[in-house]
């Protein structure tokens, strides 16, 4: 179980083929005319075979036997405007398919994704990142094996199938009814292969999944690794999970071998009884050599049909695997969704209030919150601190609504949070999160995040507001330069600066900051405390933080134990009560940084910063509609 309650994932479950396929069926919509299509080109294409097979045995017969080279041209003339027709219908038909195909992969690729991306916080804890990258691969693309490719070759291999039995019978069908009786040997044979092969193929996914989870796990820890000499014990963990699809990688293709021979030794024992049937025939004159010849290429293409038919079976069989890894994704519900219709009047003031709020993880055996109360209103600093697992985070949390309270409720401008729309929320509320996310972009694109379409007027202020543009423009190609997670370029603190930049694009009513100077040296988090001032001003702030050097410049501090608030008040206040804020600050005294800057109005010269008694600069940061600009200057004391 993890830190917050949830659960480690259970094993894949099990479904049948048939409700694998029902459920993702509803995707092929759009697509379905154009499978329409390259059914009638497979029906055409079969079609074109066969006729070119009966015109082999007339040659035969008519040509070659009788040594005619008169009776050769026609029938050759029409053999080959029959190739032609037929190949140009096939290329049609397997260009249409692979264009199909693709569609769907595309297609399903983007549903899953798009999901994906709703899912709470525990459901990426629950799930390994390579596993849930292996799901989004190769089982998308196995799920395609079942749905498009499956339906095609199964309607080309019973149209093929169906033309060259139905010509046979033609030619002789008695010849025909003893040949077909060996048929269902296919069927025994495909039967018997298809639960060890759906077991195998399930084994070698979750191998799959779990080898790219070590990789991806090694390479973002890569530091660990070195710096703790973890070689050999990462060298081990991959050959535990490479041994394992090792095992069902072989195992798969002795059983598909296994399979694949057994239909060799069914056809040959076929083909054999249709030639000394047939040499019996010719020797009482029932039957000519052409018409056995012609016989002999319709068995000989009947059979690879038969067997792909057989085959196809086994191929969904084994792609159910991927399906059932799917679908366990898929069946992963949302924490929240979107109200019925979005009520919001315009944006809001920011005046954020928590009443009597209870919250449970899924799966945890005690609640993170229960009965949590406070308020917020705009211009105000409210920080929120307390020992570890208190339930600081969960407050962050809850107000970007990635779960809704299982009691009491939240509310922004006395509406409740479940009444706005997730992205409307999402850009009334801003989080700075404890870890600086960044993308592997450019500099811009980073900052630019906070609000797509900036101008890069606007970009470049809200880099300078945040300290960020004298850094910035000493890069190799200023603010596009690529950087990326683990980029080398950029420090700690300067990553939480452009961190900033982007919080001051997003222009929000209301500012979430969960741990904002976690893991920056003080002199890293002097240079972050005045953004971060320049950021709060005329905002609602709630501050989560373990850095009690911050807390003197707050409006009020909520002391926070056991998911319930144990203290409020100003930091003097809390101090004087003795308790466990008293506690709690007394315990880092010795070592927290110095954050006095954090309370006193930025007084800096240079560009980033006003000077005072010069008129306080604003930037139409504002998003559209939005009607004022953001005031860049700090918040008075």
């Amino acid at each position: 179980m993890t830190d917050d309650g949830a659960e480690v994932a259970n094993e894949t479950p099990t479904i049948a083929a048939r409700t694998a396929f029902r459920r993702f069926w509803p995707l092929t919509k759009g697509l379905r005319k154009p499978l329409l299509v390259v059914w009638v080109c497979t029906v055409l294409a079969a079609l074109a075979e066969t006729k070119a097979i009966l015109l082999f045995g007339d040659l035969t017969d008519h040509a070659l036997q009788k040594g005619s080279l008169a009776a050769f041209w026609s029938p050759a003339g029409t053999w080959l405007g029959v190739a032609v027709a037929g190949a140009i219908v096939a290329y049609l038909g397997n260009s249409l398919a692979a264009w199909v195909t693709e569609r769907f992969v595309l297609r399903l690729r983007e549903h899953v994704f798009d999901h994906v991306q709703k899912l709470p916080p525990h459901f990426f804890q629950r799930h390994r990142q390579g596993d849930l990258l292996s799901r989004l691969t190769s089982d998308v693309e196995a799920i395609e094996t079942m749905v498009v490719s499956g339906l095609v070759g199964a309607a080309s291999a019973a149209f093929s199938a169906l033309f060259y039995a139905a010509a046979a019978c033609w030619l002789r069908w008695d010849l025909a009814a003893a040949t077909f009786v060996l048929a269902p040997l296919f069927w025994l044979a495909a039967r018997r292969f298809s639960g060890s092969i759906k077991d195998v193929s399930r084994a070698g996914r979750v191998a799959d999944g779990a080898i790219t989870s070590v990789v991806a796990e090694s390479l973002d820890n890569i530091v660990l690794t070195q710096a703790y000499d973890r070689r050999d014990a990462e060298r081990r963990r991959l050959h535990r999970e490479a041994t394992a699809w090792f095992r069902a990688s072989v195992r798969s293709v002795r059983l598909n071998e296994a399979y694949e021979q057994l239909v060799q030794v069914i056809e040959t024992v076929c083909v054999l009884a249709v030639i000394g049937i047939g040499a019996w025939e010719i020797s009482t004159g029932r039957m000519t050599l052409g018409q056995l010849l012609a016989f002999s290429a319709f068995l000989g293409y009947l059979y690879p049909p038969v067997r792909g038919l057989a085959q196809l079976g086994l191929t969904v069989t084994a792609a159910t695997a991927g399906a059932e890894r799917l679908i366990e994704v898929l069946d992963a519900r949302p924490s929240v969704t979107d109200p019925p219709q979005d009520t919001g009047t315009g944006r809001p003031d920011g005046l954020v209030e928590v009443r009597d709020v209870g919250f449970r993880y899924p799966g945890a055996d005690r609640p993170a919150l229960d009965g949590l109360s406070f308020s917020a209103r705009p211009g105000e600093l409210v920080i929120v601190t307390g020992p570890s697992g208190a339930g600081k985070s969960t407050v962050a949390k809850l107000l970007l609504r990635f779960y809704d309270p299982d009691a009491g409720d939240i509310l922004l401008d006395g509406a409740p949070l479940r009444d706005f729309p997730l992205a409307r929320l999402r850009e009334y509320v801003t989080l700075l999160p404890q870890e600086t996310l960044v993308l592997h972009d450019t500099v811009r694109a980073n900052i630019a995040c906070g609000r797509p379409g900036a101008s890069d007027r606007a970009i470049e202020a809200a880099a300078r507001a945040a300290d960020a543009h004298d850094f910035i423009g000493r890069l190799p190609d200023g603010y596009d330069t690529r950087i990326d997670p683990s980029s080398a370029r950029l420090s700690g603190g300067q990553l939480q600066r452009l961190a900033i930049a982007r919080a001051i694009l997003r222009d929000s009513p209301v500012l979430v900051l969960d741990e904002p100077t976690t893991g920056l040296d003080a002199s890293a988090a002097q240079r972050v405390v005045q953004p971060l001032r320049q950021l709060m001003g005329g905002r609602t702030t709630i501050m989560i933080t373990h850095d009690l050097g911050l807390a003197p410049a707050a409006d009020r501090i909520l002391v926070v134990g056991q998911g319930r608030i144990v203290e409020t008040g100003r930091h003097d206040e809390l101090l004087a009560r003795g308790g466990l804020y008293h506690r709690l600050y007394r315990a880092q005294a010795d070592t927290a940084p110095d954050r006095a800057g954090f309370a006193a109005p930025a007084a800096t010269t240079g560009e980033a910063y006003p000077v005072p008694g010069q008129e306080t600069p604003t930037v139409g940061l504002s998003a559209p509609g939005y009607g004022y600009p953001t005031p860049y200057a700090p918040a008075a004391p």
